[in-house]
């Protein structure tokens, strides 16, 4: 674990340290993986301001939870995958204010002849950014996380069909957004 190295503790000192809610070893996780851990919040939200309150929420379970990692694995692995669940609990709570019609899915053919490769990480951002909160949901953890559908269906507690479907039209609407890119350069 790099924190810990970089403070001169073994990982163990520096999680006990966490575990008695030491302030300072708080403040050096906090600091070390903000930048990380709200690149993967915002994969997830719809704005920035909805990824500070996924990046604040999943610090909070982070040090509440603290007990619960296993020291020897991968701390930076254990942060990012409470920051994708924070992500699904914060999409859960919202998808009531959401209506979606997931009956007329339809495809595109073809890749869009390097447009992608145009666009930087920003307007890549802004383009998954703009999908609809399920849309988005099923594109992250699909394409990103590499779930399987039937992961998705059990964590969104949706069916399979139906995370087939989002991601359908979440790879069809991110193409209109890259050929539209296309086409304004």
């Amino acid at each position: 674990m790099g924190i810990s190295i970089q403070l001169g503790l073994s990982e163990e000192e520096f999680i006990t340290a966490l575990i008695n809610r030491e302030k300072w070893a708080q403040k050096a996780v906090y600091e070390e993986m903000y930048s990380d851990l709200l690149l993967v919040c915002l994969r997830y939200a719809s704005n920035n301001q909805d990824a500070l309150d996924i990046l604040h929420d999943g610090f909070i379970k982070v040090f509440r939870n603290i007990s619960k990692y296993k020291v020897g694995t991968s701390f930076e692995s254990w942060l990012r995958r409470i920051m994708i669940n924070t992500s699904i609990d914060y999409y859960r709570r919202e998808k009531r204010r959401w209506t979606e019609d997931i009956e007329n899915a339809h495809h595109l053919s073809g890749p869009s002849d390097g447009a992608i490769e145009q666009m930087g990480e920003k307007e890549i951002l802004q383009a998954i950014q703009s999908l609809s909160p399920a849309y988005r949901m099923v594109f992250n953890l699909y394409v990103i996380e590499g779930y399987s559908h039937r992961e998705i269906a059990d964590v969104l507690n949706i069916n399979e069909s139906t995370s087939r479907s989002n991601l359908v039209k979440a790879r069809s609407k991110l193409r209109d957004i890259v050929e539209l890119k296309k086409d304004l350069k």
